[in-house]
């Protein structure tokens, strides 16, 4: 999972200097603050169909999905242990930590640790994506949802945090994890209509 040619070469493609504006943006895009609104609206949109206990479940199969992405990406990022097991395990530095790459925008590195495989950012959005998709079931939702997962996405590269190979194979971890807990909600409303009858 070396740098390889077409990977650098996006990167270097999407990377560059927006300006002091742009850099806030992707700054804030890439932040949790600025999407609590919609977090607000998937709550919304499940307790209008769902109940409550819909609600409820979501935010548990949510909190399994995303947790599990978070900690498997975590463990390629800190994966200091496995090397000692794969001499070849597959890790690398963030663009920013990457000297090779010469002149790229990179608005801080503070805050970030050496390594990007895998992007916990993109693995954590594209499973809150599937879940929340797959259970609203709207098509307006699911264009706002993948629209917003690829702006958070790209911001990871614009701020020189992640190559586009690490978003890739965050966002197949983030399918996984995202059909796993939709399972899970799936399973816990069966479970509570079975209760029910």
């Amino acid at each position: 999972m070396g740098n390889t040619t077409w990977d650098i070469g996006l990167f270097e493609a999407l990377n560059f200097n927006g300006g002091s504006t742009l850099d806030w943006l992707m700054t804030h895009i890439s932040g949790m603050a600025m999407w609590v609104p919609l977090y607000l609206l998937i709550i919304y949109m499940v307790w209008r169909r769902y109940s409550w206990f819909g609600v409820a479940t979501l935010i548990v199969a949510v909190a399994v999905a995303m947790g599990m992405a978070d900690i498997i990406a975590g463990i390629f990022k800190h994966s200091g242990p496995l090397k000692h097991l794969w001499p070849d395990f597959p890790v690398r530095l963030r663009p920013m930590f990457t000297e090779s790459l010469g002149d790229i925008h990179v608005v801080t590195t503070q805050g970030h640790g050496l390594f990007g495989t895998v992007s916990a950012h993109a693995a954590t959005i594209v499973s809150l994506t599937i879940i929340s998709c797959l259970v609203i079931r709207r098509r307006w939702f699911t264009i706002m949802m993948v629209v917003c997962a690829v702006l958070i996405c790209y911001s990871r590269i614009y701020l020189a945090c992640h190559f586009p190979q690490d978003i890739l194979i965050g966002a197949l971890l983030g399918l996984a994890s995202g059909y796993a807990g939709l399972k899970l909600f799936r399973w816990m409303m069966r479970l509570r209509e079975g209760v029910r009858k």
